[in-house]
Parts: C-alpha cells; sequence; structure tokens
C-alpha cells in the first residue's frame, strides 16, 4: 500500500502549524518506508522508490508525506515508468538440497503463508504436494491460500492452534516453509520449534532477507519470492510418497470442525457451519480482532484464492469495513462480514458508505456485550475482577435500519438460515445482530473454564 498524506507547508515547519504532524516519527515503526517530498522535482524518483520498496521483499506500505505549498509548483520533466518488482529464484545447490531432504523425510510438512501469491501458482504448488501426499499447514490468517477441502490441507496456524497440529510440527522432521515468517503467532508464542529443532528440521525460503534466521538458525535458509520458489519446487521429482502421515494428518483436522456444545442459544459453531453449507466457494469472508473471530477461524472452509480478509496485526474494527473495500472491488461474489460487538462499534458508522453505493455485504455482528479477549484475560489472571469489559450496546439492527440498511436480530441458532437467507436476497447492505452468551468464550470452552 502506497499512503499519500497532506502536510503543512514547508515554511510552517516547527511551528505547531494546524495539523501539523511529523509523520516521519509517526508511521516510522510500522512502515517500510516514510518520505516527505520536499522538492518537487524529486516526486517521480521518491514515489517509484515507493512502490518498489512496498512490492519487493517482505511486502508492506510506504508513507508519503506531501507539503501542500510543494503540490503547486512544478515537478519537472521527468516521466514516471511502471515498477516491476523483482524476485530471487532458488539456486541450483539448494534446489539440490531440498530433492535430498525430501527424498529422506519421514515425515515431512509443507508450511505456506506471507504474500504475493496467485492462483496459478498456489495450483501447481498444491498439486505437486498431493502427487507426494505431502500434508500442508497454512500460516496465520493465510487460510485461503490452499482449497481446505483439499485432502493435503490439514490445519493452520492461528493463536490457538489446535494440540493435533503443534504435535505434528514435533513430529515433522523436514518443515519446508515457503513465504512465512515465525513471528509471534506462527511460532505460537515462538515455542512452536525449539532452536534445535529449527536447526535440524526447517528449510526456510521467504523473499525479505531480514526474516531468515531472524530468532533462530535453520538448517537451509533461502531468500526467494514465494512464486519464483512454488516454480522451482513444482520441478522437484521425489520417489517418495507420505498417505498414511498425511492422512492421519488430514483425519485430525476433520475432527476439529465437528460443531462444539454452546451454554447460550445461539452456537456459533453451527451458524459457521451452515455458512459451509450455502456460501457458494469463491465467497469473500472479513472479520476483525476478538475472541469471536475465533469460530470463523477454526470452522469456516476456505476454498478459493483470494478469499480471506482478516488482520495479522490484531486490529478491531478491520473486518467490516474491509468487507466493502473487497464487494466495491469484486461486486459479483458474494461478502460476509464478522465483527464483535465491540469492534463493529468501531467502524460501524460505515454502513453510511455502504448503502451511499450500493454496496450490498452481508455483517453478522456477535454481540455478547463484553470486550471478550480481555475479559477472557481477566477472568483467567484475576478471577472475579472484571473490569471495563461490559458494554452496553445499542440495538444493532435498528441501528443499521437507520442507515438504510435490511437488518435482523437472531437470538436462537434455529433462526439463522432463515434471516442468512433474507439478509442474502434484500438488495442491499444487510446486517445481522446475533446475540450470543458471554459465557461462550471460545468454541468449546467456558468462561469458567479459561
Amino acid at each position: 500500500m502506497i499512503l499519500f498524506i497532506g502536510q503543512i507547508a514547508r515554511t510552517d515547519r516547527g511551528r505547531e502549524a494546524f495539523q501539523e504532524v511529523d509523520y516521519r516519527a509517526v508511521f516510522g515503526s510500522i512502515a517500510k518506508r516514510v518520505e516527505e517530498i520536499d522538492d518537487a522535482t524529486r516526486t517521480v524518483e521518491i514515489v517509484s522508490r515507493a512502490f518498489a520498496t512496498a512490492q519487493q521483499g517482505r511486502m508492506g506500505p510506504v508513507v508519503i508525506s506531501l507539503p501542500e505549498d510543494m503540490l503547486a509548483e512544478d515537478a519537472g520533466t521527468r516521466t514516471p515508468i511502471r515498477v516491476v518488482s523483482t524476485a530471487a529464484g532458488l539456486a541450483t545447490s539448494a534446489i539440490a538440497t531440498i530433492t535430498q531432504r525430501l527424498q529422506t523425510a519421514q515425515n515431512p510438512l509443507l508450511l505456506v503463508g506471507g504474500s504475493g501469491w496467485t492462483s496459478d501458482i498456489l495450483t501447481q504448488l498444491t498439486s505437486w504436494a498431493s502427487s507426494m501426499d505431502l500434508p500442508i499447514v497454512l500460516s496465520w490468517r493465510r487460510k485461503d491460500l490452499i482449497d481446505n477441502t483439499h485432502a493435503c490441507y490439514v490445519g493452520d496456524l492461528n493463536i490457538r492452534p489446535t494440540p493435533s497440529i503443534t504435535q505434528r510440527f514435533k513430529q515433522c522432521d523436514l518443515l519446508l516453509a515457503v513465504g512465512t515468517r515465525f513471528g509471534d503467532i506462527n511460532s505460537v508464542g515462538y515455542t512452536l520449534l525449539s532452536a534445535q529443532e529449527i536447526a535440524t528440521k526447517l528449510i526456510h525460503i521467504h523473499p525479505g532477507a531480514e526474516e531468515l534466521n531472524s530468532m533462530w538458525g535453520a538448517s537451509l535458509a533461502i531468500t526467494a519470492g514465494v512464486a519464483e520458489a512454488a516454480r522451482a519446487l513444482t520441478e522437484i521429482k521425489v520417489t517418495r510418497k507420505w498417505t498414511d502421515w498425511r492422512l492421519s494428518a488430514r483425519e485430525d483436522y476433520e475432527r476439529t470442525l465437528s460443531p462444539v456444545k454452546s451454554i447460550g442459544a445461539v452456537n456459533l459453531a453451527e451458524i459457521v457451519s451452515h455458512l459451509n453449507d450455502v456460501l457458494p466457494a469463491d465467497a469473500i469472508v472479513c472479520n476483525g480482532a476478538g475472541n469471536y473471530a475465533a469460530w470463523p477461524t477454526r470452522f469456516y472452509k476456505f476454498r478459493s484464492f483470494p478469499s480471506q480478509l482478516a488482520p495479522t496485526s490484531g486490529a478491531m474494527g478491520f473486518g467490516f469495513p474491509a468487507a466493502i473495500g473487497a464487494k466495491a472491488l469484486f461486486p459479483h461474489r458474494e461478502v460476509i462480514a464478522f465483527a464483535g460487538d465491540g469492534c463493529f462499534l468501531m467502524s460501524g458508522q460505515e454502513l453510511a458508505t455502504a448503502v451511499q453505493h450500493d454496496i450490498y455485504i452481508v455483517t453478522l455482528v456477535i454481540d455478547n456485550g463484553s470486550y471478550g479477549t480481555i475479559r477472557m484475560h481477566q477472568e483467567k489472571h484475576y478471577p472475579g475482577r472484571v473490569s471495563a469489559t461490559d458494554i452496553r450496546n445499542p440495538d444493532f439492527a435498528a441501528y443499521a435500519r437507520s442507515f438504510g440498511a435490511w437488518a435482523a436480530t437472531v437470538e436462537r441458532t434455529d433462526e439463522f438460515p432463515k434471516a442468512f437467507a433474507d439478509a442474502r436476497a434484500a438488495g442491499r447492505p444487510a446486517l445481522i445482530h446475533i446475540k450470543t452468551d458471554v459465557r461462550d468464550i471460545l468454541p468449546g470452552q467456558t468462561i469458567a473454564a479459561s
């Protein structure tokens, strides 16, 4: 993403002028690069560098600050050209090592994540893995990279991965990771593998050299673009198959899809299972951050790429506006937004945008009257000392209608199928207010047991 921000005139710097902000300081630690254009004749140079920086290596945002007086100046005669990103491929020696390691592995895993993928490359990679019965795990918020109904897909890493997934990482003797970082979530709080295990079993391929060997040394670390690496991998031919290992892992994953019980009258596991049954394969599903997201994360089966929009940064309020953007870009695809009550209240005013521009998304507001994630940690660490996590919510259905959207309220699981069918057929933005019990804090887990 390239973010252009208006800035005060250069002559007013340092005077605390109206709306003066030091954007280098504000965005310096969260963007790949921050620039302010002081000289109009350098505009093409700086903007071109921004696009190159954003697209190459580990993809990310670049911020460009635009002083208002600079915008009225002549930028010169330099003509901008389209920036085409470049990425390294796999060296012959790396391919030889990977081939040899696959040929001798007893329990390998393919871990896929990150950005820069295309549908064609993912299809090729999946077909290659399928030819060997090689199990595939997806990284945090990348569940749409592989069709979740594919026989080689065995689960994903997330904030609370299933015990079977973490056990597979302990049991594997080769972990071929392509495109993913090993940050807090993907490493389960840096506990998924020990430094000794990583040194012997991890082959890590990533487009950003700074991500390789950043925590512990891998047995082989390779700087390469994900598409280039995947193409090279699909040319590798080995005679091995890991059918039993793949079947066992797949069976473990399928068991996690069985709906769990709930205390309240609404069972979100059954609601998400219903979505699996009725939504088309190319539906786009969005969510923000909060415990409510654990239900679509665990139970929804993504079947096409791209079809998932969710924050890897833990940002609340993300899912609903993300869904609006997705529907504007793909008007012929169904787009569903999951939002917690606290999550939705951070960006719910964007209903005005959806109604004004006829952006027909369906939003599911999961209302347990609480900031559930924080409440869970309060109960876990300081039982009985609940502080500032209860929310006195509006009638979300009435709120949506006040903007001109279609809306309904669901207070029992069996009310949802009809409400959802009506929402999809409404011909305008739609919202379903789903009232849940705060005691159902996670799938199959109550606050009392947290």
